[in-house]
């Protein structure tokens, strides 16, 4: 107790010292002719300083051939989406398919006005893009150059080609320092020369892939292993109405089945067929060539043997005991699989995971029979189900306005 007693007092002593020099020292600075300044209170911070400063927001288009897919999001987070649907007899009074921007954009423009958003309050407006020339993945800046290649449609008419158009003239009414962007266009292509020869001198293979979808699945991949996308070799497999198949060799689609035309068949389409059948049909007078187009990339694979386009139906119906909807199904699976240890060999059997994703993904037993027939390939198999459009488009915008990715010229 002694011992404590003689530390209180020590500790006392040393504090009244201290408090007895401050008071000499102040005296000092008075005898001077100095004033002692006494320190203002710090200003009290408001919520949104405490917060941070506020993500910025995103304004997301995809048009679709009847509607147009609206949202604004506030980073990655969305705040307010729609999808608006258009009248067939609205959309049959243009010509061409890129003349329905204006009419597109009075949409955009009144979804905002509904949900109170300020179009000069935007940092950015990203489209997914059009039937481009050959592009690597990532985004792009809408350009002139970028225009006039979607105005001439050199690579085909499609509704895709319109969004540009409306991001490039809302972003410049928000003003100049709005980006507006597309983010991973149908038109990416990051083949090696060696992918592009098809056996036939005359023909070259194309890259044509579900590219937004894939990279964004091939991103999440990255976030669960802990890497970055050029430090993986992947292959990412995104399934809905058409399939596309890719290895993903450090970042890069460097091989892909186009989904119109080869690979498995899916939902609608027919995907390889055996040529010589073909050319029989094509020249067997009883199709024209838009019929034989239509058997091939719409009405092929499920449709063409179960009469619906629908994965989830055709699931319920083989597990109803439909032996030929499970035949199809296991069928489909089967050449899915089979695609996937294509790649493989691309990557030369180094393959970090194996990424499936898209909207037939969502059925469990599909997903199953594939892990089944590929988990040799790789031990790490991650399921991605649907087909996250907007987010996608959002989060490749955000890249760019938080300095992760840098935008492209055109």
């Amino acid at each position: 107790m002694a011992t404590k007693t003689k530390s209180k007092k020590t500790t006392k002593k040393r504090i009244t010292t201290k408090r007895a020099k401050a008071v000499a020292t102040a005296k000092k600075r008075n005898a001077t002719g100095k004033k002692t300044m006494k320190r203002k209170p710090a200003p009290m911070k408001t919520q949104a300083e405490k917060m941070g400063p506020a993500e910025p927001l995103i304004l997301v288009l995809n048009p679709g051939s009847t509607s147009t897919k609206v949202a604004v999001y506030q980073g990655t987070k969305a705040k307010c989406s729609e999808s608006i649907n258009h009248d067939k007899a609205e959309l049959d009074r243009f010509a061409r398919i890129v003349d329905q921007h204006p009419m597109r954009k009075h949409v955009v423009l009144d979804f905002l006005a509904r949900n109170k958003v300020d179009v000069k309050s935007l940092a950015a407006v990203v489209d997914r893009g059009g039937l481009l020339k050959p592009i690597a993945s990532g985004a792009y800046l809408i350009t002139e150059a970028m225009l006039a290649d979607l105005r001439e449609a050199k690579r085909g008419e499609h509704i895709s080609n319109v969004g540009a158009f409306i991001a490039r003239e809302i972003g410049q009414a928000a003003g100049p320092k709005c980006l507006a962007m597309i983010v991973d266009a149908v038109s990416v292509d990051e083949f090696t020369p060696l992918a592009r020869i098809s056996g036939l001198a005359e023909i070259e293979r194309k890259s044509l892939l579900h590219a937004l979808n894939m990279r964004m699945a091939a991103l999440q991949a990255c976030g669960e292993l802990g890497k970055k996308l050029d430090q993986l070799n992947l292959i990412v497999a995104h399934l809905g109405g058409g399939i596309s198949i890719s290895p993903v060799e450090k970042g890069k689609f460097t091989d892909v089945n186009n989904a119109n035309e080869h690979g498995p068949f899916s939902p609608e389409r027919a995907g390889h067929v055996p040529c010589a059948d073909l050319v029989k049909l094509c020249f067997s007078g009883k199709h024209t060539a838009d019929d034989v187009k239509k058997m091939l990339t719409r009405s092929g694979g499920l449709t063409a043997y179960l009469g619906t386009n629908n994965a989830r139906e055709a699931v319920d119906r083989a597990r109803a005991g439909d032996r030929k909807a499970g035949e199809a199904l296991q069928a489909m699976c089967y050449q899915i699989a089979k695609e996937i240890g294509n790649c493989a060999t691309v990557l030369r059997g180094k393959v970090d995971a194996i990424v499936i994703t898209g909207g037939v993904a969502y059925n469990q037993m599909l997903t199953d029979w594939i892990k089944e027939r590929v988990a040799f390939i790789s031990k790490i198999f991650l399921v991605y189900p649907g087909e996250d459009e907007m987010p996608a488009l959002a989060a490749g915008a955000y890249r760019v306005l938080t300095g992760q990715e840098k935008a492209r010229e055109y």
